[in-house]
């Protein structure tokens, strides 16, 4: 149903329940039924009351149904109602009301699925990659995740931003560097006196060359940097790597077709004072204590989920890593950021009770669950049968580069998006660039190329089609069809509020089987010009609609394949 077809009728059910109970308050809810025999939506609404009025739940059915059989706003909506099992209400639309979509599609085009505007702001933080290498296939799955949930959030409506967080402080910066100074000094990976902890990938070679070739690198929102040359220079050495590798992510981030709006760097907290000055609130919480010469925090006391206390700095000195990482999200809070959501692996697991911890303890008001979490499992890469583990630019992965160079773009989205987040995945590369209805993406893509041939063979232009009467498609496959493409709405709703793009990935499967089924079941250009017209206006909202959802995906939709 379409969302403006679903409040008709929560408000026709609202209005009789509120007569039954005498109550403002009442729950309303409609739901596909399990079997499509049984109708189009389904409530349980008589089932809801009857305990409270007294009444038998079939016989308070009865009496919805024939108050809803007298209600005009209603009576062209719904076809048939039908009570079932111990009192849930079944009801079945009319052909009016199914072919009510393709007026949307008509108006809307581009936009049709996307929902009015809204005051939310959403920060989503995803591939935050270390500077420290190229991007591998867990940041390629985390980029086509996040990328997919923004899109979703801008058509539910809300101003969303899509933050990249750079590590670029700590250990892992000093081995980089390192790393690149042991090869610019002509040290072999393997010999004894390279770093132990070094960075061991032929990348490594390379940005060594150019520093000693005096080149100038610059990142997407830094400053140009000049290679100084000197291979005893650490410091030198650190920025120009740092510098190289993050324009090496930008160009692979580029390549996949992703652009973030900011990129906020670790180091800024540190000598913008933020981290120091989280600390020192943290202190005067009082959920702070002293202990071995460390600063602990009491997070077991917080209720975030953690099994024990947490070393804020070491006896040493210097942080633990997530320090920063509360900073970081106060700062986010602090932006207006009151809904954020973090793309990150399942190794960032013991983070999250942490950084949820110092937030409680600080005593913001900022909630509980703040910020939410989407943790990813593992992909495997499969080539020729057998797994892939290496890459030679890498040296011990497989890049998103090397995926985007063997399958395309399009498939490197959609496959890393068509399987909930916390599932692992077996990336097939021979599937993925197989042009066969097992290929996901070509399925879909090629619906969509059909229906631009169909269009074109036709010769037809848009605004006539418009004459075609939605009512004349009365084939079971043409109804199915017309039921699909008006879900398209409440989907989008749906996958943004629960974060789950894969939702719409597996969706714009089965709206491209169904458009192959009336395509194999019913002729589309056939001699009744009245039933054509309708027909190629299903096909184009089938085309329309395609193409919305592939791009909410970020995934493109060919004209021809």
């Amino acid at each position: 149903m379409l969302p403006a077809q679903t409040q008709t009728l929560e408000s026709a059910l609202r209005k009789i329940a509120q007569s039954v109970v005498d109550s403002p308050n009442v729950n309303v809810t409609l739901e596909r039924p399990k079997v499509a025999a049984h109708g189009d939506v389904a409530t349980n609404l008589a089932m809801q009351l009857a305990k409270p009025v007294g009444r038998s739940p079939r016989d308070l059915a009865q009496e919805i149904v024939q108050q809803l059989k007298h209600d005009q706003t209603v009576s062209d909506l719904i076809e048939h109602m039908e009570i079932a099992g111990p009192g849930f209400i079944n009801f079945r639309l009319s052909l009016k009301a199914c072919a009510a979509v393709l007026q949307l599609c008509d108006e809307q085009k581009e936009r049709y699925g996307y929902w009015p505007k809204t005051d939310n702001k959403v920060l989503v933080e995803f591939v935050s990659a270390n500077p420290t290498g190229p991007l591998h296939v867990g940041h390629a799955r985390q980029a086509a995740l996040g990328d997919a949930i923004c899109r979703l959030f801008d058509a539910n409506g809300d101003t969303v931003q899509r933050e990249f967080y750079y590590n670029d402080a700590g250990n892992q910066i000093d081995n980089l560097a390192l790393s690149v100074q042991a090869r610019a000094k002509g040290i072999d990976p393997q010999a004894n006196d390279y770093p132990e902890d070094g960075y061991r990938g032929d990348y490594i070679k390379d940005i060594a060359r150019d520093y000693l070739e005096g080149k100038t690198v610059k990142a997407t929102d830094g400053e140009p940097v000049k290679a100084k040359g000197d291979v005893h220079d650490v410091n030198a050495i650190r920025e120009f790597a740092v510098t190289y590798l993050r324009r090496e992510q930008d160009l692979d981030l580029q390549a996949f077709g992703l652009a973030f709006d900011h990129y906020f760097l670790e180091s800024s907290l540190y000598t913008s004072g933020k981290v120091e000055q989280t600390v020192e609130q943290l202190v005067a919480s009082g959920f702070t204590y002293e202990h071995e010469g460390a600063l602990w925090l009491r997070t077991t006391e917080l209720q975030t989920g953690d099994d024990k206390d947490r070393v804020m700095r070491k006896s040493e000195g210097g942080y633990t890593y997530f320090v920063p990482d509360v900073a970081y999200h106060v700062n986010k809070w602090e932006r207006g950021y009151h809904q954020a959501i973090n793309i990150q692996g399942t190794d960032h697991h013991g983070t999250v009770a942490r950084v949820r911890a110092g937030l409680q303890a600080l005593k913001l008001g900022i909630p509980k669950d703040y910020p939410s979490y989407i943790l990813h499992k593992m992909v495997k890469v499969v080539r020729d049968g057998q797994e892939v583990k290496l890459s030679k630019r890498a040296g011990s992965y497989v890049t998103m580069r090397d995926l985007i160079d063997w399958v395309g773009r399009d498939a490197v989205r959609f496959f890393l998006i068509q399987r909930r987040a916390d599932t692992e995945f077996i990336f097939d590369v021979d599937l993925a660039r197989a042009q066969t209805e097992e290929n996901p993406v070509y399925y879909v893509q090629y619906a969509h190329a059909r229906i631009c041939s169909i269009l074109a063979t036709a010769g037809v232009q848009t605004n006539e089609l418009q004459q075609g009467d939605g009512q004349r498609l009365i084939a079971p496959t043409e109804q199915v069809l017309l039921r699909r493409l008006a879900e398209l709405p409440g989907l989008v709703r749906q996958a943004a509020r629960e974060l789950s793009p894969h939702l719409l990935a597996f969706w714009l499967r089965q709206c491209a089987a169904e458009f192959h089924a009336w395509y194999n079941d019913q002729r589309i250009l056939v001699d009744d010009p009245a039933l054509k017209c309708a027909r190629l206006r299903l096909a184009n909202a089938t085309r329309q609609v395609l193409a919305n959802g592939l791009d909410l995906l970020g995934v493109s939709a060919p004209e021809r394949m």
